[in-house]
C-alpha cells in the first residue's frame, strides 16, 4: 500500500454552506503546520475542533477561516494520523485549499475509496464492513438504509465469524482423526453429518438473503392514470407541495406522462402523471398519448386508478367507468372538496375505492401517502434480519455451500477421512475470504474502485 499522505473532498461539487475535506497519512502535522502555522501544531490535540484561518503554503494568503479536526492514529477512520477540514463551501475555496494541501511534499489526491480501503488494510473494518459502507451512501429507502447500517455494525460479520469457528472446529476434530488414524475406532460419520449440514443450513440462509445492487438502487414506479381531467395533475403537485405540473380545466392538456421525484417516510419514488385514457380517442396525438400511458403503466410498481369525485348524480354528472384494459393496485376518488360543498354522497359499497381526497384542500393526502409507503417500502421481515448486496460476497458463500455439497457427498461414500478434511479447508477459506482475511490486490482494487472520491 501507498504511505503516501492522501487528500480528498468529502462533499460533493457544488455550492454549500459547508464542505468537508479529508487528509490522511504519516505528513498530516506538516499539513497543520504548512496552513495554519507553529502555534497550531503545538496545540493539536486529538479529537478536539479547532478554528484556524488557513493560509497557502507558498504565498501566505489567505484560503478560508475554518474549523478543522485532528484525529490522532489508530483511532481515527483509516487508522492513521488524519485531519478533517470544514471551509466554506464555495468550489473556489475547496479547490484553493486542496492545492494548498498538495503543496506539502508528500501529499497527493486520492484515490477512489482509498480512505475506506486504508481502514480496512489497518483492521479498521472487514471487507463486509467496508463494503456496506458504499450501501449506507447509496441506499434508496430506509430499509435499505437500516441493513446497510446493520452491516456496517458487523452484525453480518459476526455470523460469518461464528460459521468460521465452527468450521475450524470441524476442521480441526477431522485433522486430528487423519493424524490418529491408526489408534482411532471407525470414523464417527454420522456425528459429522449433522454438524456439516447444520454448518450447510445456516450459509444457504445467507445466501437466500441476496438482493443484488441493481435492484436496490431502482426507485420503486407508482403511476397515476384515469380519464382525461380526473384531476391527476393537481394531486401530483398536491403531493410534491408545489405546482410542477400544468392543471387545466380543458381534458388532454398532459399529452405525454410526466414524471417527478416524491419522498416518502419509506424512502424515495418515482411518480408518473400520465396522459387521460378515454373510451376513445379524439384524434391521433390523443391516441399515441394514451398509448404511451398503458405502456408506462406496465412498469409500474404501484398503479393508482384516479377518478373523478365530482361526477355524482346529485351534480348533474355520471361517474367514469374504469378502464377495463388495466387492474389498478389502488382507487383515489379527487375532488372532496366538491362533493362536501354539494352536499353529494357516495356510498362505499356500491363504488370500491382505497381513499377520498381533495388536491385544493389537502384531505385525504397524508392517508394516500402512508398508503403508498406501506404498497412500496413495508418489509416482511424481522427488524433484525439481514440481506447481503455484494456479488463477490454472495460468491463467496456460494463456494462455502458447494464445499458444504461436496463434503455431505463424500460423507455417503464414507471416504478417507483426509478428503473430508480438505474440503472443509476449502469451505473455511471461502468464508475467510467474505469478511476480507483472505484477498488479493486485484479483488480490493476492484472493490474501491467503485467508491467515491474522499471516501
Amino acid at each position: 500500500m501507498d504511505s503516501r499522505t492522501i487528500v480528498a473532498p468529502m462533499t460533493p461539487a457544488g455550492v454549500s454552506a459547508v464542505a468537508a475535506i479529508r487528509v490522511s497519512g504519516p505528513q498530516v502535522r506538516d499539513v497543520v503546520l504548512a496552513l495554519f502555522g507553529e502555534r497550531a501544531v503545538a496545540r493539536l490535540e486529538s479529537h478536539k475542533a479547532r478554528l484556524g484561518t488557513a493560509r497557502d503554503p507558498k504565498t501566505g494568503e489567505t484560503v478560508d477561516s475554518l474549523l478543522y479536526l485532528f484525529f490522532e492514529g489508530p483511532n481515527s477512520y483509516t487508522g492513521e494520523d488524519t485531519l478533517e477540514l470544514y471551509p466554506h463551501g464555495n468550489p473556489l475555496i475547496v479547490r484553493e485549499l486542496i492545492q494548498a494541501i498538495r503543496k506539502v511534499q508528500g501529499v497527493r489526491l486520492a484515490e477512489p475509496g482509498e480512505f475506506t480501503r486504508r481502514a480496512f488494510l489497518n483492521g479498521k473494518m472487514d471487507l463486509v464492513q467496508a463494503e456496506s459502507v458504499a450501501d449506507v451512501i447509496h441506499s434508496a429507502n430506509r430499509a435499505e438504509l437500516k441493513n446497510a447500517h446493520r452491516l456496517l455494525s458487523g452484525t453480518l460479520s459476526k455470523k460469518i465469524q461464528e460459521l468460521n469457528e465452527q468450521v475450524k472446529d470441524m476442521s480441526a476434530r477431522l485433522e486430528l482423526d487423519v493424524d490418529f488414524a491408526e489408534e482411532e475406532a471407525d470414523p464417527d460419520y454420522d456425528s459429522w453429518r449433522k454438524r456439516i449440514v447444520a454448518i450447510g443450513e445456516k450459509i444457504s440462509e445467507i445466501l437466500q438473503s441476496f438482493r443484488g445492487k441493481e435492484n436496490l438502487s431502482r426507485l420503486p414506479l407508482v403511476v397515476l392514470y384515469g380519464a382525461p381531467n380526473a384531476g391527476k395533475s393537481s394531486l401530483v403537485n398536491a403531493l410534491l407541495g408545489e405546482d410542477r405540473i400544468l392543471v387545466s380545466s380543458v381534458p388532454g392538456t398532459t399529452r405525454d406522462f410526466v414524471e417527478v421525484r416524491l419522498f416518502l417516510p419509506g424512502g424515495e419514488i418515482r411518480l408518473v402523471d400520465t396522459a387521460g385514457i378515454a373510451d376513445r380517442a379524439t384524434d391521433e396525438l390523443d391516441a399515441l398519448s394514451m398509448e404511451k400511458s398503458r405502456e408506462i403503466l406496465k412498469e409500474a410498481d404501484l398503479k393508482i386508478h384516479v377518478v373523478d369525485g365530482c361526477l355524482d348524480e346529485r351534480t348533474g354528472c355520471a361517474l367514469q367507468t374504469k378502464d377495463e384494459s388495466v387492474r389498478p393496485d389502488m382507487t383515489v376518488i379527487t375532488k372532496k372538496d366538491l362533493l362536501d360543498s354539494a352536499g353529494a354522497s357516495r356510498d362505499q359499497n356500491s363504488t370500491p375505492y382505497n381513499l377520498l381526497v381533495s388536491s385544493k384542500t389537502g384531505e385525504g393526502l397524508a392517508g394516500l401517502r402512508q398508503k403508498m409507503d406501506a404498497a412500496l417500502f413495508t418489509e416482511g421481515r424481522s427488524p433484525e434480519d439481514i440481506w447481503i448486496t455484494s456479488e463477490r460476497e454472495r460468491a463467496c458463500l456460494a463456494e462455502a455451500f458447494d464445499g458444504v455439497k461436496r463434503a455431505l457427498d463424500l460423507l455417503q461414500k464414507q471416504p478417507a477421512v483426509e478428503l473430508l478434511a480438505f474440503e472443509m479447508q476449502l469451505v473455511r477459506r471461502s468464508l475467510q475470504s467474505v469478511v476480507g482475511e483472505i484477498s488479493s490486490e486485484d479483488i480490493l482494487q476492484s472493490i474501491f474502485a467503485g467508491f467515491c472520491i474522499g471516501k
